[in-house]
């Protein structure tokens, strides 16, 4: 099977490239790591505007009705750009709980959902902003109010009293929505590699020039464009999509990782500092590796 994104899968990715590329994510999301949530909510009305958060939305719900392919597109810009909040659990997972007047909510952006589903998602991303919390059924959810610390601080999580929850299919599209992050975020870290590898000069020659510098860069971008195909073909699986989803999880976690690896390699020591934005795609690939199932859950369940 030959897989294409259409023109309309395009201009969507360009339009939220465009908008994200001009937000200064960067500043976002370190503010929404201090718990400073004026400037992700802005950001978040104008993904709302786009179409973001009713993608799964039904359209006699106020929706767009769109599918998992959609999804799969706006997540790669998401994650491209390191925005910060409870997008999986808003825009994918939440449709699929959610009924009546709150749906429209969601997709208008005025409603923040957050998701707890042990153990797998054992604790509530970003509960002390979302206007609600739910399990896999549906049902609401009390949060505490402490804050437990994550490796990527922009992910602000809670404890939630919630029972384990079965596999369902709003926890693979949430699988999904974090795969196609992963690859996003994989994607940037490779994008900055070279540009910096291009302009960063040792003994009289750019860094890109050298051969070992050359071989890291094609390995990350080998292992980026062999996930893609794998979560592009989990958006448009039916009868196997719970284990093509697990399969792109392993893939594009195994890709950013690389990629995040390598970009630390490339940039050197400062790449370690607080100040340069790799260290939001470093700390975001990391905790995202973990988040909606680690690798050896879905390596498990690519095998049963």
């Amino acid at each position: 099977m030959r897989f294409q994104l259409s023109p309309e899968h395009r201009q969507f990715a360009t339009t939220l490239h465009e908008l994200l590329g001009g937000a200064d994510t960067a500043a976002t999301t370190r503010a929404w790591a201090a718990g400073e949530h004026d400037r992700g909510l802005k950001l978040w009305r104008a993904l709302a505007d786009v179409g973001v958060f009713g993608l799964l939305v039904p359209e006699d719900d106020g929706g767009l009705g769109a599918g998992p392919v959609d999804l799969v597109v706006a997540f790669e810009a998401l994650g491209y750009h390191a925005v910060p909040g409870p997008l999986v659990e808003s825009a994918a997972v939440a449709p699929a709980l959610l009924t009546g007047d709150r749906l429209g909510a969601l997709a208008e952006g005025d409603l923040l959902v957050t998701v707890a589903a042990p153990p797998e998602v054992p604790l509530a991303l970003d509960a002390d902003v979302a206007g609600v919390v739910l399990d896999l059924t549906g049902a609401e959810l009390a949060a505490e109010p402490e804050l437990v610390r994550s490796v990527d601080p922009a992910r602000r999580l809670f404890r939630v009293p919630a029972t384990a929850a079965a596999e369902t299919a709003a926890f693979d599209l949430g699988v999904l929505a974090v795969s196609a992050q992963l690859l996003g975020a994989g994607q940037w870290l490779l994008d900055t590699s070279v540009a910096y590898a291009k302009q960063r000069s040792q003994y009289g020659r750019a860094i890109g020039e050298y051969q070992a510098i050359k071989h890291l860069l094609a390995d990350v971008a080998t292992r980026l464009e062999l996930a893609r195909p794998l979560l592009h073909g989990a958006a448009v699986a039916r009868e196997t999509f719970a284990r093509d989803v697990s399969a792109a999880k392993v893939m594009a976690g195994d890709a950013a990782y690389l990629a995040a690896r390598t970009a630390l390699q490339v940039h050197g020591a400062i790449g370690y500092t607080a100040e340069h934005d790799l260290g939001l795609r470093l700390t975001k690939v990391r905790a995202l590796a973990g988040a909606w199932g680690t690798g050896s859950f879905h390596r498990t369940r690519v095998l049963l």
